[in-house]
């Protein structure tokens, strides 16, 4: 019988090949300007089991800028791949709903990859997920009590944005990207991103947000070193 160290032995090489020649790519995506304000949660404030889980008023986060006018929530990607997604195999992405918003309000995954819905709320939400008629995703519409379970929801195709709404509260939206592949990033709050195991190559990168719009660059990534590209998106 095989002892358990050699087996291990064994993984672990077979992990090593797999990635040997792979590199990743960083940078930073900043926001040139000043972005407009952040609206109100008015209505939540004044839903009487909504309103209780905020001290303060919170407000919108379209624009999430930190330091270096690092902005966050930019989803940055390799365009022109295909045929590539491990997402039945991924580790599942969560989308939580707590406070009444839902948490991250961007997120990005591969086809097949699962998403967990949960609800840390004291309410009932709806989960609203609305592809666009032409992108052969499925649309999702389902009630959530609270204390139940999360709900598992997957897309077999690409699609940029999906939109996620509860038809009970209203102002509650997040937005889904999904991609054929694994070589993408959401920007953190400083703006910064990093996409890993990448083959040495010529790539075209995109970065791209819902409201400040989208760079593409051209890269050249070796093997060793991280390549580094960083982008400047416009406030409007």
């Amino acid at each position: 019988m095989m002892k358990c160290s050699t087996f291990l032995g064994m993984i672990a090489v077979a992990a090593a090949l797999q990635t040997a020649g792979a590199a990743e790519i960083i940078g930073a995506v900043t926001l040139s300007g000043t972005p407009p304000p952040e609206v109100k949660y008015t209505p939540l404030m004044a839903d009487p089991t909504c309103g209780k889980l905020h001290k303060t008023m919170p407000t919108t986060h379209f624009y999430v800028v930190g330091a270096n006018s690092g902005l966050g929530d930019v989803v940055v990607s390799l365009q022109g791949i295909s045929g590539q997604s491990t997402g039945a195999s991924a580790k599942p992405a969560e989308l939580d709903q707590k406070g009444c918003l839902y948490h991250p309000q961007i997120l990005a995954v591969q086809t097949g990859q699962k998403i967990l819905v949960k609800n840390s709320d004291p309410v009932i939400h709806n989960i609203d997920i609305q592809p666009s008629a032409s992108s052969g995703n499925q649309p999702f519409n389902l009630a959530q009590m609270p204390g139940t379970p999360p709900l598992t929801v997957s897309f077999s195709k690409p699609e940029m944005f999906i939109k996620v709404k509860c038809d009970v509260h209203p102002w509650m939206f997040a937005w889904i990207s999904v991609f054929d592949h694994p070589y993408f990033a959401v920007t953190d709050k400083d703006g910064h991103f990093k996409i890993e195991n990448v083959k040495p190559g010529t790539y075209t990168i995109e970065a791209i947000h819902r409201k400040a719009g989208k760079e593409t660059k051209t890269i050249q990534v070796k093997e060793g070193a991280p390549t580094e590209v960083n982008f400047v998106l416009k406030a409007p």
